[in-house]
């Protein structure tokens, strides 16, 4: 419906005929050029009865088409009644039809000095003037317009856009002198404005625009300039998802394009939502709407306006939806042949923390610079933060960028946990070619107390230490991995952690692979610290191919089993095999009555084993020895003897959690039999 805009400009062109004696009057035009539109198949019929006052104007096109403003219909039908007051005007109105749309009401007036016309559908009102004297330009007044209307003509700017909603007012004057190229010039105001585009790439809905528009078409080129306002849009621009205000945010542009099938080129940018964002520079788009080249310099007084109003999309895809910032900002961005070419990033006393709590930077100040060119140095620090729930300290670290690389000039230590994390040789290197950024480091552990990590996550407390050194961890692709291990030492023995790997570290349902390592643990001291009994011993035990899914166990393959050591006594208190029978659906098996094994504190042993193969939520589980359904955990020793054994091979995970849980928290009642 929209394309009938240039029916009203085509019309204007046309010139009526002046009625005859003769009753009918019928001509048929092969082609009508105007400056703007060309009619073909024009088919003119005046009826004017003799003597009558008035006469009837049928006019019929087969077709329409304007390659300048991008309008295409057919099966133009107009019929209205003609008429010449005693003014000397001609005026003739009545229904206007494209093909099987629905009506729209035109009316035309011409006399010697002015052609109007104006065309109206509900509250919509579009209204054309035209001096004869001075042709050009062309004024068209606006009010209450659907957005819709404009679709041919927005879209010879931005072909896959969808304009669907709102409604315009003002003005727009259509240069189409025949010695010059088309220029039109409008002031507009859309309200309620909503588009979408072909890809679901591009969207807005809600927006308030007041703008100044002055586009030209020197040849096959396109030049825009545009000066305005905007008010209370949403809008999702590629990754890019943008909440604004209900105050009015300033913006500029100027843009060329060199032919129609090019992309567009935004020689001036500037976008002004005060303390939140200023922006300003220049950026060109490939043919396909690409950020193929960016020169942009941005600045925000008070970055905790950023995140709602500009962030909300880039947080989500990077896996920190809700992260909140504080302080100052300042960013030069570059970017060449679609690759990142620079960044010089400033910061000032900017607070960063998750929305989830799992990280979190207080008072990063200095500078960042990335560069592909020659080597440049720059240093940023922090007063300290948080990871999950463990705090560490403040550092500083000194960079050097060249060739797309920011590289440590020297390892920085982090204290954490009355220990320190070093980090060596770290480099970032920028996104290019179709690769995301890639990160390699160093990362060596000392000292880092548990007990203090215990107490920050609300662990049972124990002590103990982690230390030991990644000789390299490389992230690319959503993925950490880790050479070499970590080891804590911890309850007297070692647990030894190889195979490190992490995907999607922020992302949606991060995933934790590793191969885990016991070695000769205090049992004495373990079951102490988780509340089971009292069991003595020393502990090993495996755990292969480890899995866990946002933060959920979901696969392993694990035994723990324990072995003599020359001066250790092997013995087990009642409500540690309390404890391990109800994990492991097992009952007590011996020279003894069921009755009388309440009589004892405790028991000898001879060897402990326990295992679970999980996948698919199942337990496949086993012990020391197995025998159908059933399985060993507990091999006796001495007088009385007691042998534990178990009844279910395939455990159902979340109940076996549930046990696990019950056992630790002491909800397990001793049951003598």
């Amino acid at each position: 419906m929209g394309r009938l805009l240039i029916l009203l400009l085509a019309a204007l062109g046309c010139a009526l005929p002046t009625p005859v004696a003769a009753r009918t009057a019928e001509a048929t035009i092969q082609r009508v050029e105007t400056a703007v539109a060309e009619l073909h198949g024009v088919r003119v019929r005046l009826h004017w009865p003799q003597g009558a006052e008035d006469g009837e104007l049928h006019l019929r096109a087969e077709r329409m088409e304007s390659a300048t403003l991008g309008y295409h219909f057919r099966d133009l039908d107009w019929r209205c009644p003609l008429r010449r007051p005693d003014t000397g005007a001609w005026h003739c109105q009545g229904p206007l039809r494209a093909g099987n749309g629905p009506p729209l009401a035109l009316a035309v007036v011409l006399d010697a000095s002015v052609v109007s016309a104006r065309l109206t559908q509900g509250a919509a009102v579009v209204a054309v003037q035209r001096s004869a004297g001075a042709p050009d330009p062309v004024r068209i007044d606006l009010a209450q317009v659907p957005l819709a209307w404009a679709t041919a003509l927005i879209q010879q700017a931005a072909p896959t856009l969808q304009p669907q909603r709102g409604r315009l007012d003002g003005r727009v004057d259509v240069h189409v002198a025949a010695a010059a190229p088309l220029r039109i010039e409008a002031g507009l105001h859309g309200r309620g404005l909503a588009f979408d585009s072909d890809d679901g790439t591009l969207a807005g809905e809600n927006i308030d625009l007041a703008v100044d528009v002055d586009y030209r078409q020197p040849d096959a080129a396109h030049q825009l300039a545009l000066r305005g306002t905007l008010r209370g849009a949403n809008l999702l621009l590629g990754a890019a998802y943008l909440e604004l205000p209900p105050a009015p945010i300033a913006l500029s542009l100027d843009a060329q394009r060199e032919q129609p099938d090019a992309g567009w080129r935004f020689t001036h940018l500037r976008w002004d939502d005060g303390a939140a964002l200023r922006a300003e520079g220049a950026v060109a788009l490939g043919a396909d709407a690409s950020l193929r080249a960016m020169d942009l310099r941005l600045h925000s007084d008070d970055a905790a306006l950023l995140p709602a109003r500009y962030l909300l999309g880039w947080l989500g895809v990077a896996g920190v939806p809700g992260l909140a910032l504080a302080g100052t900002i300042d960013a030069h961005v570059r970017m060449v042949d679609g690759a990142l070419a620079g960044i010089d990033a400033g910061l000032r006393g900017v607070d960063v923390v998750d929305g989830r709590g799992r990280f979190a930077f207080a008072g990063l100040d200095g500078d960042l610079r990335i560069s592909e060119g020659a080597p440049v140095d720059s240093a940023l620090s922090w007063r300290g933060g948080s990871l999950q729930a463990v705090e560490f300290g403040p550092a500083r670290l000194p960079f050097r960028s060249v060739a797309g690389r920011l590289d440590l000039r020297e390892d920085v230590a982090v204290e954490m946990l009355d220990g320190q994390l070093r980090f060596s040789g770290l480099s970032l290197l920028l996104p290019t070619q179709g690769q995301g950024m890639r990160i390699e480091s160093g990362l060596a552990v000392d000292g880092l107390r548990l007990g203090e990590l215990a107490s920050a996550f609300g662990w049972p407390a124990f002590a103990g230490t982690l230390s030991g050194e990644i000789p390299r961890m490389r992230y690319a692709n959503q993925r950490l991995d880790f050479e070499g291990g970590l080891a804590m030492h911890v309850f007297d023995g070692e647990v030894r952690f190889g195979s490190l790997s992490l995907e999607r570290p922020f992302g949606v349902a991060p995933s934790l692979s590793a191969d885990v390592e016991l070695d000769d643990l205090d049992l004495t001291m373990l079951t102490g610290v988780f509340d089971i009994g009292q069991i003595d011993g020393r502990l090993h035990g495996r755990f292969d191919g480890l899995r866990l899914v946002d933060w959920q166990l979901a696969a392993f393959d694990g035994e723990l089993h324990t072995e003599p050591r020359r001066g250790v006594r092997q013995r087990i208190s009642q409500r540690a095999v309390q404890d391990i029978s109800s994990v492991g659906d097992a009952s007590f098996a011996g020279s003894l009555q069921g009755q009388l094994i309440g009589l004892f504190d405790d028991f000898g042993y001879r060897r402990i084993g326990i295992s679970c193969r999980l996948r698919n939520e199942v337990c496949e589980m086993g012990g020391l020895r197995s025998a159908g359904n059933t399985f060993t955990i507990v091999e006796g020793s001495g007088l009385p003897r007691l042998d534990v054994v178990g009844h279910n091979r395939n455990v159902d995970w979340p109940t076996l959690v549930e046990r696990v849980a019950a056992a630790v928290g002491g909800d397990v009642a001793p049951v003598v039999e």
